[in-house]
Protein backbone atom coordinates (compact mmCIF):
# COMPACT_ATOMS: atom_id res chain seq x y z
CA UNK A 1 0.00 0.00 0.00
CA UNK A 2 2.75 2.44 0.93
CA UNK A 3 6.50 2.24 1.35
CA UNK A 4 9.45 4.32 2.40
CA UNK A 5 7.84 7.11 4.47
CA UNK A 6 10.29 10.04 4.43
CA UNK A 7 10.69 13.07 6.69
CA UNK A 8 11.63 15.92 4.36
CA UNK A 9 11.74 18.47 7.19
CA UNK A 10 10.24 18.68 10.72
CA UNK A 11 6.69 18.80 9.33
CA UNK A 12 6.84 17.69 5.69
CA UNK A 13 6.39 14.00 4.86
CA UNK A 14 6.47 11.93 1.69
CA UNK A 15 4.89 8.53 1.05
CA UNK A 16 4.84 6.16 -1.90
CA UNK A 17 1.25 5.15 -2.62
CA UNK A 18 0.35 2.20 -4.87
CA UNK A 19 -3.03 1.99 -6.62
CA UNK A 20 -3.89 -1.60 -7.77
CA UNK A 21 -4.54 -1.80 -11.50
CA UNK A 22 -7.23 -4.50 -11.13
CA UNK A 23 -9.18 -2.41 -8.63
CA UNK A 24 -9.10 0.57 -10.99
CA UNK A 25 -10.07 -1.50 -14.04
CA UNK A 26 -13.01 -3.10 -12.22
CA UNK A 27 -14.32 0.23 -10.96
CA UNK A 28 -13.95 1.83 -14.41
CA UNK A 29 -15.93 -1.02 -15.96
CA UNK A 30 -18.71 -0.67 -13.38
CA UNK A 31 -18.98 3.08 -13.85
CA UNK A 32 -19.05 2.81 -17.63
CA UNK A 33 -21.86 0.24 -17.39
CA UNK A 34 -23.89 2.57 -15.19
CA UNK A 35 -23.12 5.47 -17.53
CA UNK A 36 -24.25 3.49 -20.57
CA UNK A 37 -27.80 3.26 -19.16
CA UNK A 38 -28.34 7.01 -19.29
CA UNK A 39 -25.79 8.52 -21.68
CA UNK A 40 -27.15 10.20 -24.80
CA UNK A 41 -25.34 9.73 -28.11
CA UNK A 42 -26.72 10.94 -31.42
CA UNK A 43 -28.21 8.07 -33.44
CA UNK A 44 -28.84 5.77 -30.45
CA UNK A 45 -31.69 5.48 -28.00
CA UNK A 46 -30.83 5.94 -24.29
CA UNK A 47 -29.57 2.65 -22.89
CA UNK A 48 -28.78 1.27 -26.32
CA UNK A 49 -25.39 2.92 -26.90
CA UNK A 50 -22.73 0.25 -27.56
CA UNK A 51 -20.19 -0.09 -24.78
CA UNK A 52 -17.36 0.40 -27.27
CA UNK A 53 -18.66 3.90 -28.10
CA UNK A 54 -19.21 4.69 -24.41
CA UNK A 55 -15.64 3.65 -23.68
CA UNK A 56 -14.29 5.73 -26.57
CA UNK A 57 -16.11 8.90 -25.46
CA UNK A 58 -15.99 8.61 -21.68
CA UNK A 59 -13.33 6.01 -20.87
CA UNK A 60 -10.46 8.43 -20.34
CA UNK A 61 -12.45 10.76 -18.08
CA UNK A 62 -13.89 7.91 -16.00
CA UNK A 63 -10.46 6.28 -15.69
CA UNK A 64 -8.96 9.52 -14.39
CA UNK A 65 -11.78 9.95 -11.86
CA UNK A 66 -11.44 6.38 -10.60
CA UNK A 67 -7.66 6.62 -10.21
CA UNK A 68 -8.15 9.84 -8.23
CA UNK A 69 -10.79 8.33 -5.96
CA UNK A 70 -8.83 5.15 -5.30
CA UNK A 71 -5.66 7.18 -4.72
CA UNK A 72 -7.40 9.29 -2.09
CA UNK A 73 -8.65 6.18 -0.29
CA UNK A 74 -5.24 4.49 -0.41
CA UNK A 75 -3.61 7.67 0.85
CA UNK A 76 -6.10 7.90 3.74
CA UNK A 77 -5.30 4.30 4.71
CA UNK A 78 -1.56 4.99 4.47
CA UNK A 79 -1.58 8.05 6.75
CA UNK A 80 -3.84 6.24 9.21
CA UNK A 81 -1.37 3.38 9.29
CA UNK A 82 1.49 5.80 9.97
CA UNK A 83 -0.65 7.77 12.46
CA UNK A 84 -0.04 11.06 10.62
CA UNK A 85 -2.24 14.11 11.34
CA UNK A 86 -2.30 15.67 7.89
CA UNK A 87 -2.50 19.45 7.38
CA UNK A 88 -4.23 20.71 4.25
CA UNK A 89 -4.13 18.74 1.02
CA UNK A 90 -1.43 16.37 -0.20
CA UNK A 91 0.46 16.95 -3.44
CA UNK A 92 0.40 13.84 -5.61
CA UNK A 93 3.02 13.17 -8.27
CA UNK A 94 3.13 10.26 -10.72
CA UNK A 95 5.97 7.91 -9.94
CA UNK A 96 5.02 5.07 -12.27
CA UNK A 97 1.97 4.58 -14.48
CA UNK A 98 3.04 1.15 -15.74
CA UNK A 99 -0.46 -0.08 -15.11
CA UNK A 100 -1.38 -3.59 -16.20
CA UNK A 101 2.11 -4.95 -16.73
CA UNK A 102 3.21 -4.06 -13.15
CA UNK A 103 -0.16 -4.67 -11.55
CA UNK A 104 -0.40 -1.18 -9.99
CA UNK A 105 0.11 2.54 -10.47
CA UNK A 106 2.63 4.32 -8.24
CA UNK A 107 2.42 7.85 -6.86
CA UNK A 108 4.29 9.91 -4.31
CA UNK A 109 2.28 11.98 -1.86
CA UNK A 110 3.94 15.00 -0.25
CA UNK A 111 2.15 16.67 2.65
CA UNK A 112 2.54 18.41 6.00
CA UNK A 113 1.58 17.16 9.44
CA UNK A 114 0.56 18.99 12.58
CA UNK A 115 3.47 19.76 14.90
CA UNK A 116 3.96 18.24 18.32
CA UNK A 117 3.58 21.09 20.82
CA UNK A 118 4.90 21.33 24.36
CA UNK A 119 3.38 24.40 26.03
CA UNK A 120 6.08 26.39 27.81
CA UNK A 121 6.27 27.58 31.42
CA UNK A 122 4.67 31.04 31.84
CA UNK A 123 5.60 31.39 35.51
CA UNK A 124 8.52 33.69 34.64
CA UNK A 125 6.33 36.09 32.62
CA UNK A 126 4.89 39.30 34.07
CA UNK A 127 1.46 40.60 33.07
CA UNK A 128 0.34 44.11 33.93
CA UNK A 129 -3.30 44.65 34.87
CA UNK A 130 -4.56 48.23 34.93
CA UNK A 131 -6.83 49.33 37.76
CA UNK A 132 -9.11 52.15 36.61
CA UNK A 133 -11.80 53.95 38.59
CA UNK A 134 -14.51 55.89 36.74
CA UNK A 135 -14.96 59.25 38.47
CA UNK A 136 -17.39 62.15 38.22
CA UNK A 137 -14.96 64.03 35.97
CA UNK A 138 -15.01 61.13 33.49
CA UNK A 139 -18.80 61.22 33.45
CA UNK A 140 -18.69 65.00 32.89
CA UNK A 141 -16.26 64.62 29.97
CA UNK A 142 -18.51 62.01 28.42
CA UNK A 143 -21.51 64.29 28.75
CA UNK A 144 -19.52 67.05 27.01
CA UNK A 145 -18.74 64.64 24.16
CA UNK A 146 -22.42 63.69 23.89
CA UNK A 147 -23.36 67.37 23.79
CA UNK A 148 -20.88 68.03 20.99
CA UNK A 149 -22.31 65.11 19.04
CA UNK A 150 -25.67 66.88 19.16
CA UNK A 151 -24.37 70.34 18.32
CA UNK A 152 -26.43 72.71 16.18
CA UNK A 153 -25.12 75.67 14.24
CA UNK A 154 -26.84 79.08 14.14
CA UNK A 155 -25.88 81.62 11.40
CA UNK A 156 -24.15 84.75 12.74
CA UNK A 157 -23.08 88.07 11.22
CA UNK A 158 -19.41 88.21 12.25
CA UNK A 159 -15.95 87.02 11.30
CA UNK A 160 -15.30 83.26 11.37
CA UNK A 161 -13.45 81.91 14.39
CA UNK A 162 -12.28 78.53 15.67
CA UNK A 163 -15.24 76.29 16.42
CA UNK A 164 -17.49 77.95 13.84
CA UNK A 165 -18.98 76.07 10.93
CA UNK A 166 -18.40 77.83 7.61
CA UNK A 167 -19.96 77.23 4.21
CA UNK A 168 -17.47 77.80 1.38
CA UNK A 169 -16.94 77.48 -2.36
CA UNK A 170 -13.39 76.76 -3.48
CA UNK A 171 -11.36 75.98 -6.57
CA UNK A 172 -7.82 74.61 -6.46
CA UNK A 173 -5.38 74.98 -9.35
CA UNK A 174 -1.94 73.58 -10.09
CA UNK A 175 0.08 75.63 -12.57
CA UNK A 176 -3.12 77.45 -13.53
CA UNK A 177 -5.09 74.21 -14.19
CA UNK A 178 -7.83 72.76 -11.98
CA UNK A 179 -6.93 69.36 -10.51
CA UNK A 180 -9.31 66.45 -9.72
CA UNK A 181 -11.01 66.77 -6.33
CA UNK A 182 -9.89 70.38 -5.96
CA UNK A 183 -13.30 72.04 -6.40
CA UNK A 184 -16.46 72.20 -4.27
CA UNK A 185 -19.51 74.40 -3.76
CA UNK A 186 -21.36 74.77 -0.45
CA UNK A 187 -18.70 72.77 1.39
CA UNK A 188 -19.17 72.70 5.20
CA UNK A 189 -16.18 72.70 7.52
CA UNK A 190 -15.76 73.34 11.25
CA UNK A 191 -12.71 75.51 11.88
CA UNK A 192 -10.18 73.93 14.20
CA UNK A 193 -11.03 70.28 13.48
CA UNK A 194 -8.10 69.95 11.07
CA UNK A 195 -9.96 67.97 8.41
CA UNK A 196 -8.61 69.91 5.44
CA UNK A 197 -5.11 70.39 4.05
CA UNK A 198 -2.84 71.84 6.74
CA UNK A 199 -3.11 75.64 6.75
CA UNK A 200 -6.41 75.75 4.82
CA UNK A 201 -8.62 76.39 7.86
CA UNK A 202 -6.22 79.05 9.15
CA UNK A 203 -6.86 81.04 5.98
CA UNK A 204 -10.61 81.02 6.63
CA UNK A 205 -10.40 82.41 10.17
CA UNK A 206 -11.32 86.10 10.20
CA UNK A 207 -13.29 86.00 6.93
CA UNK A 208 -16.92 87.13 6.81
CA UNK A 209 -19.84 86.00 4.68
CA UNK A 210 -19.44 87.25 1.09
CA UNK A 211 -15.66 87.64 1.25
CA UNK A 212 -13.26 85.90 -1.15
CA UNK A 213 -9.52 85.32 -1.07
CA UNK A 214 -6.78 83.41 -2.86
CA UNK A 215 -3.87 81.69 -1.13
CA UNK A 216 -1.23 79.04 -1.77
CA UNK A 217 -0.61 75.82 0.15
CA UNK A 218 1.80 72.91 -0.29
CA UNK A 219 0.68 69.28 -0.17
CA UNK A 220 2.79 66.98 2.06
CA UNK A 221 5.39 64.76 0.41
CA UNK A 222 3.50 61.61 1.51
CA UNK A 223 0.11 62.79 0.25
CA UNK A 224 -1.90 59.81 -1.06
CA UNK A 225 -2.67 61.59 -4.34
CA UNK A 226 0.69 61.03 -6.04
CA UNK A 227 0.39 63.85 -8.58
CA UNK A 228 -0.11 66.46 -5.84
CA UNK A 229 2.44 65.18 -3.31
CA UNK A 230 4.90 67.94 -2.46
CA UNK A 231 3.28 70.37 -4.94
CA UNK A 232 2.29 73.98 -4.20
CA UNK A 233 -1.23 74.79 -5.36
CA UNK A 234 -3.45 77.89 -5.36
CA UNK A 235 -6.92 77.99 -3.80
CA UNK A 236 -9.60 80.59 -4.59
CA UNK A 237 -12.16 80.58 -1.77
CA UNK A 238 -15.47 82.34 -1.21
CA UNK A 239 -17.03 82.20 2.26
CA UNK A 240 -20.84 81.98 2.05
CA UNK A 241 -21.95 81.67 5.67
CA UNK A 242 -20.62 81.63 9.24
CA UNK A 243 -22.54 79.60 11.85
CA UNK A 244 -21.87 79.47 15.58
CA UNK A 245 -22.00 76.22 17.55
CA UNK A 246 -24.80 75.85 20.08
CA UNK A 247 -24.59 72.91 22.46
CA UNK A 248 -27.75 71.46 24.04
CA UNK A 249 -28.40 72.20 27.70
CA UNK A 250 -27.96 69.32 30.13
CA UNK A 251 -31.62 69.07 31.10
CA UNK A 252 -34.53 66.67 30.98
CA UNK A 253 -34.81 66.89 27.20
CA UNK A 254 -31.13 66.00 26.88
CA UNK A 255 -31.58 63.00 29.19
CA UNK A 256 -34.61 61.83 27.23
CA UNK A 257 -32.61 62.11 24.01
CA UNK A 258 -30.15 59.64 25.57
CA UNK A 259 -32.94 57.15 26.32
CA UNK A 260 -33.82 58.13 29.91
CA UNK A 261 -37.59 58.27 29.48
CA UNK A 262 -38.41 60.25 32.62
CA UNK A 263 -35.61 62.78 31.98
CA UNK A 264 -34.02 62.19 35.39
CA UNK A 265 -30.47 63.62 35.28
CA UNK A 266 -29.16 61.47 38.14
CA UNK A 267 -30.41 58.36 36.36
CA UNK A 268 -28.76 59.59 33.16
CA UNK A 269 -25.43 60.05 34.92
CA UNK A 270 -25.78 56.61 36.49
CA UNK A 271 -26.34 54.97 33.10
CA UNK A 272 -23.39 56.85 31.60
CA UNK A 273 -21.18 55.73 34.49
CA UNK A 274 -22.32 52.11 34.06
CA UNK A 275 -21.52 52.26 30.33
CA UNK A 276 -18.06 53.69 31.05
CA UNK A 277 -17.40 50.99 33.65
CA UNK A 278 -18.37 48.30 31.12
CA UNK A 279 -15.99 49.85 28.60
CA UNK A 280 -13.23 49.99 31.22
CA UNK A 281 -13.76 46.31 32.02
CA UNK A 282 -13.70 45.39 28.34
CA UNK A 283 -10.51 47.32 27.60
CA UNK A 284 -8.67 46.11 30.70
CA UNK A 285 -9.58 42.52 29.86
CA UNK A 286 -8.47 43.02 26.25
CA UNK A 287 -5.07 44.36 27.34
CA UNK A 288 -4.59 41.50 29.81
CA UNK A 289 -5.62 38.96 27.17
CA UNK A 290 -3.17 40.41 24.66
CA UNK A 291 -0.31 40.15 27.16
CA UNK A 292 -1.33 36.64 28.23
CA UNK A 293 -1.43 35.36 24.67
CA UNK A 294 1.93 36.93 23.90
CA UNK A 295 3.41 35.37 27.05
CA UNK A 296 2.16 31.99 25.85
CA UNK A 297 3.79 32.48 22.46
CA UNK A 298 7.04 33.73 24.01
CA UNK A 299 7.56 30.52 25.99
CA UNK A 300 6.29 27.99 23.40
CA UNK A 301 8.21 27.03 20.29
CA UNK A 302 6.09 25.88 17.34
CA UNK A 303 7.00 24.67 13.86
CA UNK A 304 4.43 26.21 11.54
CA UNK A 305 2.74 24.17 8.78
CA UNK A 306 3.06 26.40 5.71
CA UNK A 307 -0.25 25.05 4.38
CA UNK A 308 -2.07 26.57 7.36
CA UNK A 309 -0.21 29.87 7.01
CA UNK A 310 -1.11 30.03 3.31
CA UNK A 311 -4.78 29.40 4.08
CA UNK A 312 -4.75 32.11 6.77
CA UNK A 313 -3.10 34.57 4.36
CA UNK A 314 -5.89 33.92 1.85
CA UNK A 315 -8.51 34.44 4.54
CA UNK A 316 -6.97 37.74 5.67
CA UNK A 317 -6.70 38.97 2.08
CA UNK A 318 -10.37 38.10 1.54
CA UNK A 319 -11.31 40.01 4.69
CA UNK A 320 -9.27 43.01 3.52
CA UNK A 321 -11.05 43.04 0.15
CA UNK A 322 -14.46 42.84 1.83
CA UNK A 323 -13.50 45.69 4.14
CA UNK A 324 -12.52 47.83 1.16
CA UNK A 325 -15.88 47.13 -0.49
CA UNK A 326 -17.73 48.11 2.70
CA UNK A 327 -15.85 51.41 2.67
CA UNK A 328 -16.76 52.02 -0.96
CA UNK A 329 -13.26 51.33 -2.32
CA UNK A 330 -12.76 49.19 -5.42
CA UNK A 331 -10.40 46.32 -4.38
CA UNK A 332 -8.91 46.10 -7.87
CA UNK A 333 -7.44 49.55 -7.37
CA UNK A 334 -5.58 48.54 -4.19
CA UNK A 335 -2.42 46.45 -4.42
CA UNK A 336 -2.80 43.58 -1.93
CA UNK A 337 -0.01 41.02 -1.85
CA UNK A 338 0.36 37.88 0.31
CA UNK A 339 3.52 39.32 1.85
CA UNK A 340 1.46 42.06 3.50
CA UNK A 341 -0.36 39.45 5.60
CA UNK A 342 2.25 36.75 6.22
CA UNK A 343 3.44 37.97 9.64
CA UNK A 344 -0.11 38.36 10.94
CA UNK A 345 -1.14 35.01 9.47
CA UNK A 346 1.86 33.24 11.00
CA UNK A 347 1.10 34.66 14.45
CA UNK A 348 -2.57 33.68 14.24
CA UNK A 349 -1.71 30.14 13.15
CA UNK A 350 0.93 29.79 15.87
CA UNK A 351 -1.46 31.04 18.54
CA UNK A 352 -4.28 28.80 17.29
CA UNK A 353 -2.09 25.70 17.47
CA UNK A 354 -0.82 26.52 20.97
CA UNK A 355 -4.31 27.32 22.26
CA UNK A 356 -5.73 24.09 20.86
CA UNK A 357 -3.04 22.07 22.63
CA UNK A 358 -3.46 23.98 25.90
CA UNK A 359 -7.25 23.61 25.89
CA UNK A 360 -7.07 19.88 25.11
CA UNK A 361 -4.42 19.16 27.71
CA UNK A 362 -6.12 21.10 30.51
CA UNK A 363 -9.84 20.75 29.78
CA UNK A 364 -10.38 24.47 29.23
CA UNK A 365 -13.37 24.17 26.88
CA UNK A 366 -16.16 26.73 27.30
CA UNK A 367 -18.94 25.77 29.70
CA UNK A 368 -22.63 26.47 28.85
CA UNK A 369 -23.00 28.73 31.87
CA UNK A 370 -20.05 30.83 30.68
CA UNK A 371 -21.67 31.33 27.29
CA UNK A 372 -24.98 32.30 28.93
CA UNK A 373 -23.19 34.87 31.09
CA UNK A 374 -21.48 36.38 28.04
CA UNK A 375 -24.78 36.61 26.17
CA UNK A 376 -26.37 38.43 29.11
CA UNK A 377 -23.36 40.73 29.45
CA UNK A 378 -23.54 41.67 25.77
CA UNK A 379 -27.27 42.28 26.04
CA UNK A 380 -26.92 44.76 28.93
CA UNK A 381 -25.55 47.42 26.56
CA UNK A 382 -28.87 47.59 24.67
CA UNK A 383 -32.29 49.06 25.44
CA UNK A 384 -34.05 45.71 24.86
CA UNK A 385 -31.75 43.08 26.42
CA UNK A 386 -34.13 40.15 25.85
CA UNK A 387 -34.24 40.85 22.11
CA UNK A 388 -30.44 40.66 21.99
CA UNK A 389 -30.47 37.39 23.95
CA UNK A 390 -33.03 35.95 21.52
CA UNK A 391 -30.91 37.18 18.59
CA UNK A 392 -27.86 35.26 19.83
CA UNK A 393 -29.83 32.07 20.45
CA UNK A 394 -31.47 32.22 17.01
CA UNK A 395 -28.21 31.45 15.21
CA UNK A 396 -25.67 28.81 16.36
CA UNK A 397 -22.83 30.68 14.64
CA UNK A 398 -23.42 33.69 16.92
CA UNK A 399 -23.23 31.50 20.01
CA UNK A 400 -20.10 29.88 18.58
CA UNK A 401 -18.40 33.28 18.57
CA UNK A 402 -19.15 33.69 22.28
CA UNK A 403 -18.00 30.13 22.95
CA UNK A 404 -14.64 31.11 21.44
CA UNK A 405 -14.51 34.15 23.72
CA UNK A 406 -15.31 32.01 26.77
CA UNK A 407 -12.60 29.54 25.77
CA UNK A 408 -10.07 32.39 25.47
CA UNK A 409 -11.16 33.66 28.90
CA UNK A 410 -10.44 30.20 30.33
CA UNK A 411 -7.00 30.22 28.74
CA UNK A 412 -6.26 33.69 30.11
CA UNK A 413 -7.36 32.62 33.60
CA UNK A 414 -5.08 29.57 33.35
CA UNK A 415 -2.13 31.78 32.41
CA UNK A 416 -2.86 34.38 35.12
CA UNK A 417 -2.88 31.60 37.75
CA UNK A 418 0.72 30.80 36.79
CA UNK A 419 2.27 34.07 35.62
CA UNK A 420 3.26 37.08 37.72
CA UNK A 421 0.46 39.67 37.73
CA UNK A 422 1.23 43.27 38.64
CA UNK A 423 -1.57 45.77 39.16
CA UNK A 424 -1.04 49.35 38.08
CA UNK A 425 -3.35 52.30 38.70
CA UNK A 426 -4.31 54.30 35.61
CA UNK A 427 -6.77 57.05 34.75
CA UNK A 428 -9.71 56.58 32.45
CA UNK A 429 -8.06 58.83 29.85
CA UNK A 430 -4.85 56.78 29.95
CA UNK A 431 -6.80 53.59 29.37
CA UNK A 432 -8.69 55.16 26.46
CA UNK A 433 -5.47 56.53 24.95
CA UNK A 434 -6.46 60.18 25.48
CA UNK A 435 -3.75 61.09 27.97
Amino acid sequence: MQTNPENLNPLERRLDVAVPYEQVAAEVANRLKRLARTVKVHGFRPGKVPMKIVEQQYGGQVHQEVVGDVLQRRFADAVKEQDYRVVGYPRFEVKQLAGEEKGHYEFTATFEVYPEIAVGDVSSRTIERLVVQVGDADVDKTIDILRKQRVRYRPVERSAASGDQVNIDYVGTLNGEEFPGGKANGYLVVLGEGRLLEGFEDQLAGMQAGQSKTFELTFPEDYHGGELAGKTVSFAVTLNRVAQAELPEVDGDFARALGVEDGDLDKMRGEIRANLEREVKRRVQAKVKEQAMQALLDVTKVELPQALVALEVERLMHQAREDLVRRGVEPKGVALSPGMFEAQAARRVRLGLVLAELVKANGLEAKPEQVRALVEEQAQSYDQPQEVINWYHSDPSRLAELESLALEDNVVAWILDRAKVEEKSASFDELMGNA
